[in-house]
């Protein structure tokens, strides 16, 4: 079993990946200011509610966005099952190519979307990443990835919104009764919900319209299924795509 880890700013995704399954998934938050050790002991105990044996564990693999988390996520997992884990970085061999300006300023979570995405989909491809920002990658049809878009996260905008105007209650991602609201929560709620699923179909539009050709359009990301099944546009929805581009990239680097 690999045991692959992505650090990113809202949360830190685990799980337990082999070459036909996935054993586990679990998240814990992202806390810039925890020790090596406490990771240690919430790995720890996930491992345990997921009733893993270490022993189980050959080898591990992490990609991260938060570089403060990184070395103590490293350090953590170096004592749990006694070996360094491999890290996404520059002079990994990813098999992406990518055309951009500045191909170093690309973040590892994109690259490993992308790695995944070309193992099991036909490009041109569109990764809609939906988490603390929404982020869209582009690769085209050479699979080459030549960049995207950042868009701010549902639930920054939403906090955003109700912490800048003194009446906007917090409200949670629940499905809008309607789209004209009638009374506030309502109407933040189709706001947020029905905006951001338009916002995807405009999105990945103009892609298309850049590209010349349709694409294949995958969403990931915790709060990507609270909003792209009110997209009109068909998008495939894979929770698990971080997973399974860790584990690919594992193999290129680690097995062959």
């Amino acid at each position: 079993m690999l045991l692959a880890i992505d650090i990113g700013n809202t949360n830190i995704v685990l799980g337990g990946i082999g070459e036909d399954k996935i054993y586990f998934t679990a998240r814990i938050y992202t806390e810039k200011k925890l020790s090596y050790d406490q990771y240690t002991m919430q790995i720890k105990n996930i491992l345990d509610i997921y009733d893993i044996n270490i022993d189980e564990i050959e080898d591990s693999i992490i990609s991260s966005v938060v570089p403060p988390v990184l070395d103590s996520i490293k350090k953590a997992i170096k004592i749990i099952i006694g070996k360094d884990p491999l890290i996404v970085g520059p002079g990994i061999k990813t098999g992406l190519n990518i055309v951009m300006d500045n191909p170093a300023q690309l973040g590892s979570d994109l690259v490993v979307n992308s790695v995944a995405c070309l193992d099991g989909f036909k490009p041109p491809i569109v990764i809609i990443d939906m988490g603390t920002a929404t982020t869209i990658s582009v690769l085209d049809k050479n699979k080459n990835y030549i960049g995207g878009c950042i868009i701010p996260g549902v639930k920054i905008s939403l906090d955003a919104l109700s912490s800048k105007t003194a009446q906007l209650p917090y409200i949670s991602l629940e499905e809008p009764k309607k789209i004209i609201g009638t009374n506030t929560i309502d109407c933040m709620r189709s706001g947020v919900i029905f905006g951001n699923a338009s916002m995807i179909d405009g999105m990945i539009s103009k892609i298309e319209e850049s590209l010349e050709e349709k694409v294949t359009a995958i969403a990931t990301g915790g709060i990507a299924k609270h909003i792209i099944q009110f997209c009109k546009k068909d998008i495939i929805y894979d929770g698990n795509l971080l997973l399974k581009g860790l584990y690919n990239i594992y193999i290129k680097n680690r097995r062959g």
